[in-house]
């Protein structure tokens, strides 16, 4: 049984479904390799009537919610980072993925990203040092883009405190992997038709990608995905 927090309820006023509905079609659409119609079958099978655009505004409106949730409770992560881009497909063009994990394979951070340049990794890499912390190495490809952003973070700091930049692709074969799950995921949405669906989409794949991997404090290895999911939004 799905049971949300009180604290969230208000979040779902003005809905004709419950919380714990939308937030489990939510979770399925971001932990299986689903369409929005598979989900209006699967609806339709529970016997409600939703259609898949109702689904995907469900997706868009709520994976914030669980987004919240993960970073409030992620663990920490270790000081070695992989960094590398994937492209994902919107409205027939490529857009960029930026994508971060540690030596152990745990998710840092993500970032979509309209181009690929030194101002979207240079965005990443501020985004990810809030959430995270510096790290103190950083391995990442050949990409110039890439280590400008990081030489710029490097600047006026001491010796002692800078990120250490190593450009060896096979180290950054672990990321370059992971970014197969986000893959396997999208794949059957046939690309995006806007940024905004896409980047909500790609947050609650990455974050139910991040409780598959026992990322989340206090998560009991013995349970389930969903079991833990349903804990983490009680």
């Amino acid at each position: 049984m799905l049971t949300i927090s009180s604290a969230l309820l208000p979040k779902f006023k003005g809905f004709c479904s419950s919380p714990s509905v939308i937030l489990l079609f939510v979770y399925m659409k971001c932990r299986f390799s689903l369409s929005y119609r598979d989900l209006e079958e699967m609806m339709m099978i529970r016997g409600a009537q939703i259609d898949h655009a109702t689904l995907q505004r469900w997706v868009r409106r709520f994976v914030s919610l669980i987004d919240r949730r993960v970073r409030q409770r992620k663990k920490p992560v270790k000081g070695s980072w992989r960094m590398d881009e994937t492209y994902i497909k919107l409205n027939g063009t490529w857009v960029y993925l930026y994508r971060a994990v540690d030596k152990e394979g745990n998710t840092i951070d993500f970032l979509l990203r309209a181009k690929r340049d030194a101002v979207a990794a240079k965005a990443f890499f501020r985004k990810t040092f809030k959430e995270n912390g510096r790290p103190d190495k950083v391995t990442i490809d050949k990409s110039g883009s890439n280590k400008a952003a990081l030489d710029s973070f490097n600047k006026g700091v001491p010796k002692e405190q800078e990120i250490e930049i190593r450009q060896v692709k096979y180290l950054n074969n672990i990321v370059e992997q992971d970014h197969r799950f986000i893959k396997r995921r999208t794949r059957p949405m046939l690309g995006f038709k806007n940024f905004y669906s896409a980047k909500e989409t790609i947050s609650g794949i990455e974050n139910i990608r991040m409780i598959q991997k026992g990322q989340i404090l206090d998560q009991k290895a013995s349970q389930s995905s969903f079991n833990n999911f349903v804990n983490l939004m009680a």
